[in-house]
């Protein structure tokens, strides 16, 4: 027996069987009251840090707890696609690699690459997921991409557009000539400069910080 507690050892295989047990699986049948968290999906581009740590284990205290009082708790896991970022990231790819631009390929080839690469490097959040002890139903992964979810937002854009509560209009946006794509204002820093007669003028400058 080891002298002392040596995670890597123990941990991995703990949560093998957990899973294997499917002792976070939530059944869909059952009589108990249910009690349910979306753990806020990760995006895909990136790694986990430590506020999603901080999440997972206040999370996964309460889904634990619960699931101790008689509830049949589901705690659902997933990824964002994480929309312009993963653009970014999978053009730069097809350039790197092909010579191409998401242009070139056309829009299905294109979305067909963010599959492929959310399948490639994705699995990086998952693994550190279970790394963690996270008890997540893994039966019900989500992805922001995949069927149901496009089909949830599609038809939630079409019910606010029918009552009013999003509306086309003429309005300045934050277009980025590169990508040729509307910027929301949380991605714009403000730079101030000044013209050679002292004068303040203000320019909008986008950043996108890329993690992956």
């Amino acid at each position: 027996m080891a002298k002392q507690y040596i995670p890597a050892a123990v941990e991995k295989s703990w949560y093998a069987w957990w899973e294997k047990s499917s002792f976070f699986h939530a059944d869909a049948n059952s009589s108990k009251p249910p009690f349910v968290i979306v753990f806020p999906p990760p995006n895909v581009t990136g790694a986990l840090h430590i506020g999603h740590a901080l999440t997972g284990a206040i999370e996964d205290t309460i889904i634990r707890w619960r699931r101790m009082s008689g509830y049949n708790t589901l705690w659902v896991p997933g990824m964002d696609h994480a929309g312009i970022a993963t653009q970014v990231v999978v053009e730069k790819k097809l350039m790197r690699e092909r010579r191409l631009t998401r242009h070139d390929v056309g829009r299905e080839e294109f979305v067909n690459e963010v599959w492929k690469w959310k399948d490639e490097y994705g699995g990086t959040i998952l693994r550190q997921l279970r790394r963690m002890g996270a008890s997540l139903d893994w039966s019900r992964e989500c992805f922001t991409m995949d069927e149901k979810r496009s089909k949830a937002v599609t038809e939630a854009f079409n019910r606010l557009y029918k009552e009013g509560l999003i509306y086309r209009d003429l309005r300045l946006v934050n277009w980025d000539c590169v990508l040729r794509t509307a910027i929301s204002d949380i991605e714009m820093s403000g730079l101030e400069k000044k013209k050679r007669n002292g004068e303040k003028i203000s320019k909008n400058i986008w950043e996108m910080k890329v993690e992956g």
